[in-house]
């Protein structure tokens, strides 16, 4: 199946898992996915992730275990939700002074930059702007 948005559907894929209380969620592998799924897991969104070989050869997919707080009945996940920003048919970029902030900085906001993907926070650390990809919290 063709995605016009694949990021967007990896996002949407995760949301989907978190409301039906999933603890692991496939998808297909991209190096963007694998940046983000990075981030996700190096701020404590996530428990892990893995790329493994897809049943089909030469395809990969990217593994993500979802990170949840609290006892078996009453777990909450840590992903409150996930808003995606910049689309591919409207591309939304910005300096690096207009980095939002999500939540008061209780979230985070993915950046596509010219040194790689990387948090709001860090662009702003580096003093460089680039394409919103997407805000977690």
């Amino acid at each position: 199946m063709s995605v016009n948005d694949p990021i967007a559907d990896m996002l949407t894929r995760i949301r989907n898992a978190v409301m039906a209380g999933q603890t692991l969620v496939g998808m297909p592998s991209s190096k963007i996915k694998v940046a983000i799924a990075k981030i996700l897991k190096s701020e404590g969104y996530i428990e892990n992730y893995q790329v493994v070989e897809d049943e089909r050869p030469g395809q990969k997919a990217l593994r993500i275990r979802l990170k949840y707080i609290g006892k078996r009945r009453d777990r909450k996940s840590v992903i409150s939700n996930l808003e995606r920003i910049s689309s591919p048919g409207k591309r939304v970029y910005t300096k690096s002074e207009q980095i939002p902030w999500v939540l008061s900085g209780l979230g985070i906001a993915i950046l596509s930059t010219p040194k790689g993907v990387m948090t709001d926070q860090r662009a702003r650390q580096l003093g460089i702007g680039g394409e919103i990809i997407c805000k977690v919290w």
